[in-house]
C-alpha cells in the first residue's frame, strides 16, 4: 500500500510542476509581457532620470493652387539628436506616397466580388485613377548642396556626411509637391471637396509635408511603413509656416495668426477681439452673408497666412472660401484662457453655428478636468463631409444640414460626438504622445473613453455610441477568428472600431466604476496624463501608472482585457440555503417530506391499504408524532445552552440565514462578482465582490452571504456593468429572457427626418 501512494504522490507531484510551467494563472502577475524597466522609463510608469526625447523644428511656405489642386512646398528642418546615440542617417515620412498608383496599401487589399457589390466596392479593386504621392524636388543641406537620399515607399532616408553626436543638431531644406486628392471620390483623412453648385473647393490639409520620424529608447527609428491605417508617431518641435491661398480664402490651422492686419477685414478683427472676452456665446467672426458674396466674387489675388505653433507635433491647416466662423473664449482653473472656433461652409447650418464652438469649449472644459489643463492658445473645429481626423490645435469634422436646414438627430448627435472627439485627440496623442503607428488604442480607446465622460456631461440622456459595458458585449461574444487582442498592431486587428475604440474605452470604464472607484481610478488617470505631457509613452507605462498611483494590483485587468480575446459570462449554477439549527426542539424546521412519482400516482389510483382495511396492524409507531418535542428534547436543550458561551448563545439568537452561491465562470475573464438580493419584504441589497475571488480558480467558486431576512432572488451583474454576454444565466430563480420579433414587411424607406415631418403638420 505504502509503494502505491508514493507512486501517486510523484504522479501528481510531476502533474503539478507542468502546471507550473505553463502558469495559465489568470493573477500571475504580467512581468513576461513588459519590458524590464530602465534609466529611460522606471518600474512606477514615470520617465526616468535619464529619459530623452528628439525634436525637430520647421520653417514651411506653402502655396495652395486653387485652380489645379496642387500642394507646392519648401521646408527647412532643423534635429535635435538628444539621445545618446550617434546618427549616421535620418529618417522621415512621406506619407502622401500611400496615393501612389505602386503604394503596397492598394497591393494588399483583400477583396471579394458579390452578387451586392456596389460601384464604390468595384472602384476599390484597383488603384484609382490619381497621380498622387510626393515629387521631391530637391533636397539639400544648409549650404544649399544636394544630400544622398533614398525613398522606400513612405519613408525617406537622409544620409549624413558625419554622425549626428549626441546633443548635436542638423539643418537641411525640401522641396516638394503634391496633387491634392479628392476625399468624396478616393476618400483619406485630408484632401479636398468641391462644391459643383457653386464652383468651389473646401481644402482640409494634413500629412502634405515630410516629417520626421520618431527615435527613441524603445524603437529606435520608428520607421513602419504607413499603410493607411495605423496612424502617425511624430515628434514635438516649433512651427513658423507661410501658407499663400487665394485671397478671398479664410484659413485656420495649428498656431495662431501672425498677422491678422494683412490678412482680416477690419470687421474680423474687431469681432475677433469682441470673441477674446466672450464666454458664453459664440461670436459671428465672418459671416454666412459675407461667405455666399466671397463664393461668387472668386478673387485671382492671393494673400499669405502667417502661422506659429510651439511645441506641436505636426501641423495642419484648412482653408475656403466657403467657410462661416465663429470662436468664444474658455476660461480654465489654472487661470489660462483659450480660443474655441469653428469654420464650416453654409451646407453646415444652422447645426454648426448652434452647436461646433459650444462643443469644442465643453471638450476643454471636461478633458481638462480628467488630465490637464489645455496647454495651447486656440482650438479649431473644421468642417468636412465623410471625415473625423485630429491634429494640434485644429480637427475636421463632419455633419451636415439637409437643403432646407433641418437634420435628423443621428447627425446632431453624431456631430457632437465627433467634435468631442477629435477636439479630445489634442490630449492623446497630440501631447500625451503615444505611438499610434503601433498602438491605436493608446490614443483612440484613452480618447473614446473620455469622450464618453465627456458627453455624458453634455445632457443627462446623451445617446453615446460607446462606453457602457453593455455596448460591448455583442463584439466580445462573437466568433473569436474575428477577435483581436487589444495588444495587437494596428494593422492587423480585425474590427477595427470596436478593437481600439470601443473595446479599451469600456474597459476604463469598467475599471473606473466597477474595479478600482471613481477616486482611485481618476487619481491615477490623471498622474498618468501629467507624467507623460509633451513625452512618448508606451502601453507598458500607462499600465504601471494606473497600479502605481493607486496601490491596485491589475495585472488580472492588463492580461484578461488587453492580451486576451475573452469574454465575460459569469452564471449563478446553484444557489443553496442554510439555517443555523439552534437545537430547539420547539422552533427547529421539520423537513418536508419527499413525495415519489408512485406515491402522487397512488393518492389516486391506488385502493385501501392493507392496514386501513385491518386496524390491528396499527401500533405505537403508526400513532405518535415523531416531530412532536418530547420531556427528554427540552431537558437535552437546556443542558446544551447552558453549556454555551455568550458568544455562541449571541450568534443562535441572530438567526442568521446562509445562502451558498456557486459560480461558473464560462468566458474566460475574470470580473468582480456584483449581486443584487431582492428579500422577501421587498427590500433590496447590492454586494460587491473583488475579482481577486476568482485567484486560486477561475473556472468555478462558491460563497455564502450571510442575510438577516430571507432571500426571494437574485442577480448577477444587476446594472449591466461588466459587459456580461449571456445574462439568462444571471439570475435565481432563473428567469427566461423576452426577445422582441416583429412581422416582416417590406415598406419604403422614410425619407423626411422628424424636423421635417414637424413642419409639413
Amino acid at each position: 500500500m505504502k509503494y502505491h501512494i508514493s507512486i501517486l504522490l510523484i504522479l501528481i507531484t510531476g502533474f503539478l510542476t507542468a502546471q507550473d510551467n505553463t502558469n495559465t494563472n489568470k493573477f500571475r502577475q504580467l512581468h513576461q509581457e513588459l519590458p524590464t524597466p530602465n534609466v529611460y522609463r522606471t518600474a512606477s510608469g514615470a520617465p526616468g532620470h535619464e529619459y530623452y526625447q528628439q525634436r525637430a523644428d520647421y520653417v514651411m511656405d506653402i502655396h495652395l493652387d486653387d485652380d489645379k489642386q496642387v500642394i507646392t512646398g519648401t521646408e527647412q528642418i532643423k534635429y535635435y539628436n538628444n539621445s545618446p546615440d550617434h546618427l549616421t542617417y535620418l529618417w522621415l515620412q512621406l506619407d502622401q506616397n500611400m496615393r501612389a498608383k505602386d503604394s503596397d496599401t492598394y497591393k494588399i487589399r483583400t477583396n471579394e466580388v458579390s452578387e451586392k457589390s456596389n460601384i464604390w466596392s468595384l472602384k476599390r479593386l484597383e488603384a484609382p485613377d490619381f497621380d498622387g504621392g510626393f515629387k521631391i524636388a530637391r533636397v539639400t543641406d544648409i549650404n544649399g548642396n544636394d544630400i544622398n537620399h533614398t525613398i522606400n515607399k513612405t519613408m525617406m532616408r537622409i544620409d549624413l556626411e558625419q554622425a549626428l553626436t549626441p546633443g548635436g543638431t542638423y539643418s537641411f531644406s525640401i522641396e516638394w509637391s503634391f496633387n491634392i486628392n479628392d476625399r468624396m471620390e478616393i476618400g483619406g483623412r485630408s484632401g479636398y471637396e468641391y462644391f459643383e453648385e457653386d464652383d468651389n473647393y473646401l481644402y482640409t490639409i494634413a500629412q502634405y509635408f515630410p516629417r520626421m520620424c520618431m527615435y527613441n529608447d524603445v524603437y529606435g527609428w520608428q520607421n513602419k511603413q504607413f499603410l493607411g491605417r495605423g496612424e502617425f508617431t511624430l515628434l514635438f518641435g516649433d512651427y513658423e509656416v507661410n501658407i499663400t491661398v487665394p485671397a478671398d480664402h479664410l484659413v485656420s490651422a495649428t498656431g495662431t495668426l501672425q498677422n491678422e492686419e494683412d490678412v482680416l477685414t477690419s470687421e474680423q478683427k474687431e469681432r475677433l477681439s469682441q470673441a477674446r472676452n466672450e464666454y458664453e456665446q459664440p461670436i459671428i467672426i465672418a459671416t454666412q452673408k459675407e461667405a455666399e458674396k466671397r463664393e461668387k466674387s472668386k478673387s485671382k489675388k492671393e494673400k499669405t497666412w502667417k502661422f506659429k505653433a510651439e511645441n506641436v507635433r505636426d501641423f495642419a491647416f484648412a482653408s475656403s472660401r466657403k467657410f462661416i466662423w465663429d470662436a468664444m473664449s474658455v476660461k480654465q482653473t489654472d487661470g489660462t484662457e483659450v480660443m474655441a472656433m469653428s469654420m464650416y461652409p453654409k451646407e453646415g447650418n444652422p447645426l454648426w453655428e448652434r452647436y461646433s464652438t459650444k462643443a469644442v469649449a465643453h471638450t476643454i472644459k471636461w478633458y481638462s478636468h480628467y488630465t490637464f489643463p489645455y496647454p495651447y492658445p486656440v482650438a479649431w473645429s473644421i468642417n468636412a463631409a465623410r471625415i473625423g481626423m485630429e491634429y494640434p490645435m485644429i480637427c475636421f469634422n463632419y455633419g451636415r444640414c439637409e437643403e432646407d436646414g433641418t437634420y435628423a438627430e443621428r447627425t446632431k448627435y453624431g456631430m457632437i460626438s465627433v467634435i468631442i472627439h477629435e477636439v479630445g485627440h489634442n490630449y492623446f496623442p497630440m501631447i500625451v504622445n503615444s505611438d499610434e503607428r503601433q498602438w491605436t488604442w493608446m490614443d483612440e480607446g484613452l480618447n473614446t473613453f473620455l469622450q464618453f465622460l465627456s458627453e455624458q456631461q453634455w445632457q443627462t440622456d446623451y445617446p453615446s455610441r460607446r462606453g457602457d459595458a453593455h455596448k460591448i458585449v455583442n463584439y466580445m461574444k462573437g466568433d473569436k477568428n474575428k477577435i483581436s487582442p487589444i495588444m495587437t498592431n494596428s494593422e492587423s486587428i480585425h474590427q477595427f472600431g470596436n478593437n481600439a475604440y470601443g473595446k479599451p474605452a469600456t474597459a476604463l470604464n469598467i475599471l473606473r466604476e466597477s474595479v478600482m472607484g471613481r477616486e482611485l481610478f481618476d487619481y491615477a488617470f490623471k498622474e498618468y496624463s501629467k507624467r507623460w505631457m509633451f513625452k512618448h509613452p508606451t502601453p507598458a507605462d500607462f499600465f504601471r501608472t494606473m497600479e502605481d498611483a493607486s496601490a491596485v494590483d491589475l495585472d488580472w485587468f492588463w492580461r484578461g482585457w488587453f492580451y486576451t480575446n475573452d469574454h465575460v459570462d459569469i452564471a449563478i449554477n446553484n444557489i443553496t440555503a442554510f439555517t443555523l439549527d439552534n437545537k430547539n426542539p420547539d422552533t427547529k424546521t421539520i423537513p418536508q417530506a419527499i413525495k415519489g412519482i408512485t406515491e402522487v400516482v397512488n393518492e389516486t389510483e391506488r385502493g385501501k391499504t392493507y392496514a386501513e382495511t385491518d386496524k390491528s396492524l396499527i401500533d405505537f409507531y403508526n400513532t405518535y408524532d415523531k416531530n412532536k418535542p418530547t420531556k427528554q428534547d427540552r431537558e437535552q436543550y437546556k443542558k446544551y445552552t447552558e453549556s454555551l458561551t455568550d458568544a455562541e448563545k449571541e450568534i443562535l439568537q441572530a438567526n442568521k440565514k446562509y445562502y451558498q452561491i456557486d459560480f461558473d465562470n464560462i468566458g474566460g475573464l475574470v470580473m468582480p462578482i456584483i449581486l443584487k438580493f431582492t428579500y422577501t419584504d421587498g427590500s433590496e441589497e447590492i454586494q460587491r465582490i473583488p475579482a481577486e475571488i476568482w485567484k486560486t480558480n477561475s473556472e468555478t467558486i462558491s460563497k455564502v452571504f450571510v442575510t438577516d431576512k430571507i432571500v426571494e432572488t437574485v442577480e448577477l451583474d444587476p446594472y449591466y456593468e461588466t459587459a456580461d454576454t449571456d445574462r439568462s444565466n444571471n439570475y435565481y430563480p432563473p428567469k427566461s429572457q423576452t426577445t422582441n420579433f416583429e412581422l416582416f414587411k417590406q415598406s419604403a424607406r422614410e425619407k423626411l427626418n422628424p424636423m421635417q415631418q414637424a413642419k409639413k403638420k
